[in-house]
């Protein structure tokens, strides 16, 4: 155990952070599944909290493994992941799962193993460092709009398409940090401009032919339309039951919560363990606890900066922002969706949410950003071990 812990570089705050919020994560999300434990399991509550566990270490090993890797090998990799994400996600969305007639293909079934993966997620992480890389490759050059149109607007948009028929707000996210990464890195405003109105041209021409021809594309156009809709309208009950039982839970938590494992909301709010889980986390711990909870991501991204700050690349600076500023944005919309700020996107709490593919790569983009601090680290010990009249004299002896 202690040549493990030796062995762990990089940022030790951003470790002491993970650790905290995966540990914080246990109780909510053991309480907040025992509705799904009454419905498939007979009410063994204690499966989901085994799963969670299992989860987590995986997790756990993902960044370990990746934080080991030299953050300059990651250029590469994302050249080669790019295509292999637009196949998983074009094989996604032929699968044609659809649920009450709207498009549900989100996940693929892993050969073998018995697992669903949410490729969505995956691509998310890749496509953030390709762009990246990107960035970073042209950072001293004149950019021109047509010669980026391929390697960094081409790849972007054949992404964002695959995922937004049956995944509006991932894409949507995915959209505004790419946009957000390329503005961080110098991309000029008005070609930014022509991008974004690209964008809203695409997404309403998709919205407009889904509209008209609803049985040859299922789509969840209606759903996102609800959704705006329910927010809109705060009278429609029925459209707004989640966030009706959400805020019921942040009501009835106050300051102080009413105690580990006695929330009520847990047994008739839809996906209490992971969309919803920070309603009841405020419900258990009060608006104490739900107060810890942001301090934490708050935290995160402020470390995220700093090791973005002391990177000694362009390519490592946009990295740890590329990768670390999306998961900050998550959790906000995920926490901003439970007190009625935002309507409901279906996005999970990072780290804190159950869920396999989601801890995953959100573990995955952790330990890349620790592998920018680590590089960093080593660095700074070489020019201190440089300066060293002992090691020089070592050396020379």
């Amino acid at each position: 155990m202690q040549t493990l812990f030796n062995n762990i570089k990089g940022d030790r705050l951003i470790w002491a952070i993970v650790a905290l919020l995966a540990i914080l994560s246990f109780l909510p999300v053991y309480s907040a599944a025992s509705n799904l434990a009454y419905k498939g399991t007979g009410g063994n509550t204690f499966t989901f909290f085994i799963k969670h566990f299992v989860h987590l270490i995986l997790g756990f090993a993902i960044i370990y493994g990746v934080h080991k890797i030299p953050y300059r090998y990651f250029k590469g990799l994302s050249l080669i992941m790019i295509p292999i994400v637009l196949v998983l996600l074009a094989i996604t969305m032929m699968q044609g799962t659809t649920i009450a007639g709207a498009n549900a293909s989100r996940w693929i079934r892993i050969p073998f193993v018995g697992m669903s993966f949410q490729t969505s997620t995956l691509a998310a992480v890749v496509l953030m460092v390709y762009v990246a890389r990107y960035m970073s490759k042209i950072k001293e050059e004149t950019v021109t709009f047509k010669a980026s149109i391929l390697p960094l607007w081409i790849p972007v948009f054949l992404v964002l398409i695959l995922i937004l028929p049956a995944n509006f707000s991932t894409a949507a996210i995915m959209f505004l940090m790419v946009v957000m990464l390329v503005f961080l890195g110098g991309y000029p405003l008005r070609y930014l401009a022509v991008i974004i109105g690209s964008g809203i041209l695409v997404l309403t021409m998709f919205i407009l032919i889904a509209k008209a021809f609803p049985d040859a594309m299922p789509n969840r156009i209606d759903t996102w339309m609800g959704r705006i809709e329910s927010f809109s309208n705060p009278e429609d009950t029925e459209a707004d039951y989640q966030i009706e039982k959400a805020k019921i839970a942040i009501a009835t938590g106050q300051i102080w919560g009413v105690g580990p494992g006695k929330s009520m909301q847990k047994n008739f709010l839809p996906q209490s363990s992971s969309d919803f889980i920070f309603a009841i986390i405020i419900e258990e711990y009060g608006l104490i606890g739900g107060f810890v909870i942001m301090t934490l991501y708050l935290w995160f991204l402020f470390r995220v900066v700093i090791v973005a700050q002391k990177s000694d690349t362009i390519f490592g600076k946009l990295l740890v922002l590329g990768v670390g500023l999306p998961i900050v944005f998550q959790a906000l919309i995920n926490m901003a969706v439970a007190v009625e700020l935002f309507p409901v996107t279906g996005q999970t709490l990072p780290l804190i949410s159950s869920g396999g593919t989601s801890i995953w790569m959100t573990c995955l983009a952790i330990g890349i950003i620790l592998s920018v601090s680590a590089k960093r680290e080593e660095i700074k010990e070489q020019e201190i071990n440089e300066d060293n009249p002992l090691e020089i004299l070592s050396e020379a002896i």
